[in-house]
């Protein structure tokens, strides 16, 4: 913890163990210069010293993750700006700041997924990439990537106030645009199969897939990185 530097806010959904939100608090902890972290949702009984937000979470995974993050700004005692991460967001190497960065057009990420699946996912892209093109925006860059993020409050809660009529939000991507934050372009960081395959020692920035990360050499490669208990972690086997 950091005095002064900015709260983690993290969604989390029902389960009692995830795994992967212990070791991303780890990583946190050791790389990542935050003041307090703020789970909304589901508090694993393991954690502790972590502030908690109860949310109830009814709808799809895209409508919890977007109420989690109007709840959180709408918080006066979360910080602003927050960081935005995902429960299974790890950080591997040490950071002083966290740094812009997006994913490049959107229509050359949605001509990725157009290849290769369809469903609310890719639906969600192409309704807020309309929608960024009707305010201003025609060719919009995607920040739907899987590493830590940087929110203004006032920012975002005015992005998800113009995306509040759509099905699945891009929240990062509509966001990210209207606030105009720029940033480097990166390949996404998140490791969907168990093959030693797609990252390298030296990547700040990992996510997993459950699997990947309970199964695959990735998540071997995580946990070795973080093996002890974090501020974050009560006492004893759960």
């Amino acid at each position: 913890m950091t005095v002064d530097a900015p709260d983690i806010v993290v969604p989390v959904r029902e389960g009692a163990v995830n795994r992967q939100l212990r070791y991303a608090l780890r990583s946190w902890a050791a790389h990542l210069p935050h003041g307090r972290v703020w789970i909304v949702g589901y508090l694993p009984p393991w954690a502790q010293t972590a502030e908690h937000l109860p949310l109830l979470q009814g709808g799809t995974k895209y409508a919890n993750t977007t109420a989690a993050v109007h709840r959180a700004c709408e918080n006066p005692l979360i910080s602003d700006p927050f960081i935005l991460c995902n429960d299974d967001f790890f950080v591997m190497h040490g950071l002083t700041e966290v740094p812009v960065l997006h994913r490049g057009p959107v229509r050359e990420v949605e001509a990725y997924y157009a290849a290769r699946a369809s469903g609310a996912y890719l639906r969600g892209m192409r309704e807020t990439a309309t929608l960024l093109g009707e305010l201003g925006h025609p060719d919009p860059l995607s920040y739907e990537l899987h590493v830590p993020m940087t929110i203004d409050k006032t920012k975002m809660l005015q992005a998800l106030d113009l995306g509040s009529h759509l099905d699945v939000v891009h929240k990062r991507t509509l966001y990210g645009n209207l606030a105009q934050l720029g940033g480097g372009q990166i390949a996404d960081v998140k490791i969907l199969h168990r093959a030693p395959t797609g990252y390298t020692a030296n990547d700040v920035f990992l996510s997993t897939m459950p699997d990947s990360f309970a199964n695959g050499r990735v998540g071997q490669h995580i946990r070795k990185a973080f093996p002890e208990p974090s501020v974050y972690e009560r006492p004893g086997r759960y």
